[in-house]
């Protein structure tokens, strides 16, 4: 049923894929950091963002955000859905994490929607060949507090991951679309849920109107061949955190020790 219904309409929600006292652990460390200046950092952590929205980039820099890089709520459903298992995309590892955040969205703010049938790019690619899923990059998005209406939960149009269309009144699209869009819906989910997504479809949140803030945190995953949307790389220190499969997850293939031939006599 979620091979069926990923595949029909382009994401699927896990219900309380972290406990309560996981929820618990990663506000209370995202708290310990905030406020923080934009395009400032916490050790390798970097706020970025405006004035009002907050995003802190690298977030599996900060315990206990690396349990998320192969969390076992989601991590066999982005391996599956990524695909390539049995090709050279494996020759690294199952996974890449090209992007990890945690987002904090006070009152007006919304994000427009994107994504869908165009721009054609590679990276959110929605593929299904062989009885084997290739898509180009699963988003994993965790509520981390509830998100109901008004709180400017994510939206999305469900099966716009096979769109051959561009969104229509692409240009005009501002703020609060879903009036724009009739298809669009919003996703609703509790504290410690989880939306998985394909990046092919077309998603981008409503506008907040009710008092408080939103927060969420983004794992995106990709095949191993990938690299760092913004250009960050690990730390040390959390490589060392991390086990051996969890490192596969993080490290570009470019970051490997490169393979040279023996010296000469060896």
């Amino acid at each position: 049923m979620d091979d069926y219904l990923f595949d029909l309409r382009g994401f699927l929600v896990l219900e309380g894929a972290l406990s309560e006292s996981e929820v618990e652990a990663c506000n209370d460390a995202v708290d310990e950091i905030l406020p923080m200046e934009p395009d400032s950092w916490h050790g390798h952590v970097h706020r970025t963002g405006n004035s009002s929205q907050t995003s802190l980039q690298q977030i599996y820099e900060l315990p206990p955000f690396e349990t998320f890089v192969d969390h076992p709520s989601w991590v066999e459903y982005a391996r599956r859905y990524v695909g390539g298992e049995g090709t050279f995309d494996y020759n690294h590892g199952p996974l890449y994490i090209d992007e990890n955040f945690f987002g904090v969205f006070p009152p007006g703010e919304g994000t427009v929607l994107h994504s869908g049938g165009t721009p054609p790019t590679q990276r959110t690619q929605f593929g299904y060949h062989d009885d084997e899923f290739h898509c180009g990059q699963v988003n994993i998005l965790v509520a981390m507090n509830d998100i109901g209406p008004g709180d400017g939960a994510t939206m999305v149009v469900p099966g716009s991951h096979k769109s051959n269309f561009q969104l229509p009144n692409w240009e005009n699209l501002e703020g609060d679309t879903l009036e724009a869009v009739p298809e669009a819906r919003e996703v609703h989910l509790e504290a410690g849920d989880a939306l998985l997504f394909v990046d092919s479809i077309t998603h981008g949140s409503a506008t907040r109107t009710n008092d408080g803030e939103r927060r969420m945190c983004v794992f995106r995953y990709g095949p191993s061949w990938g690299v760092s949307r913004l250009g960050y790389e690990p730390s040390d220190e959390l490589l060392d955190r991390l086990t051996p499969y969890q490192q596969q997850l993080v490290e570009t293939f470019g970051s490997k020790e490169p393979k040279t031939p023996p010296a000469a006599g060896e």
